[in-house]
């Protein structure tokens, strides 16, 4: 459903994106990650016909960018990370004015607009004015207005900006109903943990290049390496931390929060034989667990922690 090839894009000597190779496919929602200047805004905007890539190749439904911009226009729906309403429209009156622009007329207009707004629960709001809705509410307006003509492909440039947690929540569990309608969806995000619940495949891009790209469960495996082990003991961690120390399973050993992290030696996975000689040793095992990897810390760590300059989003 999109697909990019060596896609570049350069202002002068500045490279907002360099030779991303990306491919999504029918029903995925795909999350972007990436920090400010990363280069998703960029990639959204080329796929969505906005910006004329410097080179390389991007296609959407099997339409080049180069060639057949219109149709593409006719496939997706693109919402930006801010767009303007009409502070003299009401809700109702706002979708209808859009699928105008769409060409969809007669009584078939007003059945759409009623139909995009029940989609995104906002029914009960259509003849309330535009600028009465909170930024939440206009947020799934704004998702509302790019599903009028009913696109194969949805592009979302950080859909959840601004919103709070019961927001936050309503816009995820619509982005899922849409997923399930058989909508592909890029959606680019800084809200790391609800990406991993929400995205069946992600992208982590920095410096305009793709660092990872894969399933969810594939870029934690990426990151984690060596099992880490968490025990916590009753007494002094100090004491118990010198038992695990001559341990053969154990590859590395500190004391955080006041508990052992254990870093497994190379082709260990099971810690018991750690909790057996501690309590050989006389300590008693108050816990013992595997540290995990969230999506959260691969970025960071596949990111390696630094910031791009926030020329783009």
């Amino acid at each position: 459903m999109i697909e990019t090839v060596d896609l570049t894009k350069k202002y002068g000597d500045f490279v907002a994106l360099d030779g991303l190779d990306l491919k999504l496919e029918r029903g995925d929602l795909f999350g972007f990650i990436g920090p400010n200047g990363a280069g998703k805004t960029t990639t959204i905007r080329i796929l969505a016909t906005l910006l004329a890539p410097t080179w390389g190749e991007a296609s959407v439904c099997g339409y080049s960018v180069h060639t057949h911009p219109r149709e593409i226009r006719r496939a997706i729906g693109y919402m930006p990370d801010v767009f303007g309403v009409y502070d003299d429209m009401r809700v109702g009156e706002y979708l209808e004015f859009f699928a105008a622009a769409y060409r969809i007329t007669g009584p078939e207009r007003r059945r759409v607009a009623e139909r995009s707004l029940e989609l995104v629960d906002l029914g009960s709001k259509r003849d309330e004015l535009v600028t009465s809705l909170s930024r939440g509410m206009t947020q799934r307006l704004g998702l509302a207005r790019v599903l009028l003509h009913d696109p194969e492909v949805l592009l979302l440039d950080e859909p959840a900006s601004g919103l709070d947690p019961r927001a936050r929540i309503e816009m995820r569990n619509l982005l899922k109903r849409l997923q399930g309608m058989g909508k592909t969806i890029l959606v680019s995000s800084h809200i790391l943990p609800e990406l991993a619940d929400i995205c069946n495949r992600v992208g982590i891009i920095e410096y305009g290049r793709l660092l990872a790209c894969g399933g969810v469960q594939e870029l934690l495996a990426k990151v984690r390496g060596r099992p880490v082990i968490r025990i916590r003991v009753a007494g002094p961690p100090a004491a118990a931390a010198d038992v695990v120390g001559t341990c053969p399973e154990a590859a590395a050993v500190e004391i955080r929060d006041g508990e052992l992290r254990v870093t497994l030696a190379e082709g260990v996975n099971d810690p018991s034989p750690l909790a057996a000689r501690l309590v050989t040793a006389g300590h008693a095992l108050q816990g013992l667990r595997e540290e995990e990897v969230n999506l959260e810390t691969a970025f960071l760590e596949l990111t390696r922690g630094s910031l791009a300059k926030p020329a783009d989003g």
